[in-house]
C-alpha cells in the first residue's frame, strides 16, 4: 500500500518464505482488503477451503451448534481456511511486485528514533561495507539496525518505520509500550493431523470449537487434507503440565477430554507438531508516533477464539499505510492522524476483546479453574474499565443490535445478567423509538406530519468533531459523529454534520428543513428533505437524538 503511494519501501523479513505459521482461519472482513490488494484471484486459485461459519460446543448445550456468515453478511458470506505458508507467500510476492524492496533473511535488531539516530548515525559511514545508509530527507529520521542473511550488520536511515514484527514486537518492547491483559492469560498447544473427519454438511468447512473442562479446542479443515488442531488453556497450569509430561502427552490428554474433537481425530495421524505458543493478550499504550507506527500483532493481540488475528493485521496494514502517507505529505495533520489510527485500530481490537470476554463468561456449564477464573476476571475487568453494562454491550456489538456471534451467546450460552438486561433494554428502546418516529412521520387528515413541529435534542454524549478520516490511501480532514456507541466518531457527510449542529432542542424540524433547503438548488431540495428525514430517523432510533 505504501509503495503504491509512491514511497520507496524496504521490507526486512527475518524468515525465508514460505515459512510455517499458525492462524489459518480468516474472517469475511478480510475479503475486501484482499480485493484491494489485488491478491484475491491468486488466493481463490489456491483451492483453499471456503469457510462458511463456525460450529461450537459452548454454553448450556453440549451438542454442537452452528452459525453461518451468510446470516448477517450477504455480500461476503464466506471466508477461507488458508494454508499460511502459501497464503503469506502470496502477500509477500504481491509486495515485491508492487515495488517493495523485499529482503528475506534480514533481521531488524533495534530502531533508533529521531534524536538517538542523529547522535549515532555519524560513525556508521556509508563507506563501510558492513553498513548501509539510505538518506531520504535532509533531516535525520529513524535508523533501523539490522543483520542480513550473511550475518553482516547494517544501519538504514529512513523517513518512517512500520513495525510489523508480530508478537516479537520489536518497538513495543524496546519502548516499553506493551501492557498485558490479565483476562486472557492463556497458551496454545497445536499440531496438524492428516485424515481427520469433518463435520456433517453444511458445516463441513466450518472451524469447530469445543469447550471442555480446562479450556477449548479448535479444529480447522485445510485444503491439503490436513487439519489444524489446537488447545487453548490457562498459561500457568499449561506450562506446569507441559513441563511434567511434554507437549505430545499434554495435547493428547486435552483431546481425550473433548469427545467431539477426539471422535473427529479417531482415525487421523499427527503429521506435524505439537508446537506451543503463548497467546497471552496485550495491547501497546501508543501504536503511532513521530517516525513510527505499529501494525498487526506488534500493536496488539487478542485471544484467538474468533480468528481475528489476520483480519486485524490486514486492517491495520491498510490504515498504517494511510497514516504514514499522511504524516509524510502533511506533517501538520500527522499528530491528529496518529490519534485516529490508534482510535480505529483499538476500537476493532476492543470489539473482539469484549466479544471474547462475553463468550468466556457465558460458558457457565463448565465448572473448572479455567472457566471460574475467567468469570471472576470478567467481573473485575468490567468494574476496572468503568464501563456500564449498557456501554459494555455497545462495545461488544460495535453499536449494532445483537446479531451473529453475540446473538448466539444469548441463545446458546448463559450470558451475564447485566449483559442480557442491556440487550433487552437497548432492543426494546429501539423498537419503541421506531414506533414513535413512524407515528410522527404519518400524515393524518391531510395535515403535515407532526415531525415538522418536533424540536430534536441531542443526547449529552453526541456531537460532531472535525478530524482526519480514512480516504483513498491517505487521511483527509472530515467530520465524524460522536455517539455513546462510537466515542471515536463515525465519518459523516457535511450535510449530517451541519444537521447535527442544528439540533438544539429548540429549532423545529420544519425550521431545519427550511434553512437547509434554502442553501441548495430547487432541483435538489426534494432529495435533501428525504435525506434529512432519513437521518433524523436513524439518529433517533439509535439514541443519538435523546428526544423529539
Amino acid at each position: 500500500m505504501l509503495s503504491r503511494q509512491g514511497w520507496t519501501v524496504t521490507l526486512l523479513e527475518r524468515e525465508h518464505f514460505p515459512r510455517d505459521h499458525v492462524g489459518e482461519s480468516l474472517l469475511p472482513a478480510s475479503i475486501p482488503i484482499l480485493e484491494e490488494l489485488g491478491v484475491l484471484p491468486a488466493v481463490e486459485a489456491q483451492g483453499y477451503v471456503k469457510k462458511l461459519g463456525a460450529t461450537m460446543v459452548w454454553g448450556r448445550d453440549r451438542e454442537p451448534w452452528s452459525w453461518f456468515f451468510g446470516e448477517t453478511n450477504r455480500r461476503y458470506p464466506h471466508s477461507y481456511q488458508v494454508w499460511r505458508p502459501t497464503f503469506d507467500h502470496l502477500l509477500l510476492n504481491n509486495a515485491a511486485t508492487s515495488g517493495v524492496d523485499v529482503r528475506q533473511g534480514w533481521r531488524a535488531t533495534e530502531v533508533l528514533l529521531t534524536r538517538q539516530a542523529s547522535q549515532s548515525l555519524g560513525p556508521l559511514g556509508a563507506g563501510s561495507p558492513a553498513h548501509e545508509q539510505s538518506q531520504q530527507s535532509d533531516q535525520f529520521g529513524p535508523v533501523v539496525r539490522c543483520v542480513d542473511d550473511k550475518g553482516r550488520e547494517h544501519s538504514i536511515s529512513v523517513s518512517y518505520v512500520v513495525d510489523a514484527s508480530g508478537q516479537n514486537g520489536l518497538l513495543g518492547r524496546q519502548l516499553a509500550l506493551r501492557r498485558w491483559d490479565e483476562s486472557f492469560r492463556n497458551l496454545a498447544v497445536y499440531a496438524y493431523y492428516q485424515g481427520a473427519e469433518r463435520l456433517p454438511p453444511p458445516a463441513d468447512t466450518n472451524i469447530f470449537i469445543e469447550s471442555y473442562t480446562h479450556g477449548w479446542l479448535w479444529t480447522i479443515p485445510l485444503h491439503t487434507g490436513q487439519s489444524s488442531v489446537g488447545a487453548v488453556v490457562d498459561q500457568r497450569a499449561g506450562e506446569e503440565q507441559v513441563g511434567k509430561h511434554g507437549l505430545e502427552r499434554f495435547l493428547d490428554e486435552q483431546l481425550a477430554q473433548a469427545p467431539n474433537t477426539a471422535g473427529m481425530l479417531s482415525n487421523a495421524k499427527r503429521v506435524a507438531g505439537p508446537f506451543i505458543v503463548k497467546d497471552w493478550s496485550y495491547a501497546c499504550d501508543s501504536i503511532a508516533g513521530d517516525g513510527y507506527v505499529l501494525a498487526g500483532d506488534a500493536a496488539c493481540f487478542i485471544d484467538p477464539l474468533f480468528s481475528s488475528g489476520v483480519h486485524l493485521a490486514l486492517m491495520s496494514g491498510v490504515l498504517a499505510a494511510a497514516y504514514v502517507t499522511t504524516a509524510l505529505r502533511n506533517p501538520e495533520m500527522g499528530t491528529a492522524a496518529a490519534e485516529v489510527y490508534q482510535e480505529l485500530y483499538m476500537k476493532e481490537y476492543n470489539h473482539f476483546r469484549e466479544m471474547v470476554r462475553l463468550f468466556y463468561s457465558s460458558n457457565r456449564t463448565v465448572d473448572s479453574y479455567f472457566w471460574e477464573a475467567r468469570r471472576i476476571l470478567e467481573g473485575q475487568e468490567g468494574n476496572d474499565s468503568g464501563l456500564s453494562p449498557r456501554a459494555s454491550f455497545i462495545q461488544a456489538v460495535a453499536g449494532q443490535p445483537a446479531q451473529g456471534y453475540e446473538r448466539m451467546v444469548l441463545e446458546r450460552g448463559t450470558a451475564p445478567m447485566e449483559f442480557a438486561d442491556s440487550v433487552r433494554a437497548v432492543e426494546e428502546a429501539r423498537v419503541r423509538r421506531q414506533a414513535e418516529m413512524d407515528d410522527l412521520l404519518e400524515s393524518r387528515n391531510g395535515q403535515p406530519p407532526r415531525i415538522l413541529g418536533s424540536s430534536p435534542r441531542l443526547s449529552s454524549e453526541a456531537g460532531v468533531e472535525r478530524k482526519p478520516v480514512p480516504g483513498d490511501g491517505v487521511f483527509d480532514w472530515g467530520y465524524v459523529l460522536v455517539t455513546d456507541g462510537h466515542p471515536e466518531g463515525l465519518p459523516c457527510s457535511n450535510l449530517v454534520a451541519r444537521l447535527v449542529t442544528m439540533l438544539d432542542g429548540k429549532t423545529t424540524v420544519g425550521q431545519l428543513l427550511g434553512t437547509l433547503a434554502a442553501e441548495v438548488q430547487p432541483a435538489q431540495q426534494e432529495q435533501l428533505l428525504s435525506n434529512v428525514i432519513s437521518t433524523l430517523n436513524i439518529l433517533y432510533v439509535d439514541g443519538t437524538i435523546a428526544e423529539l
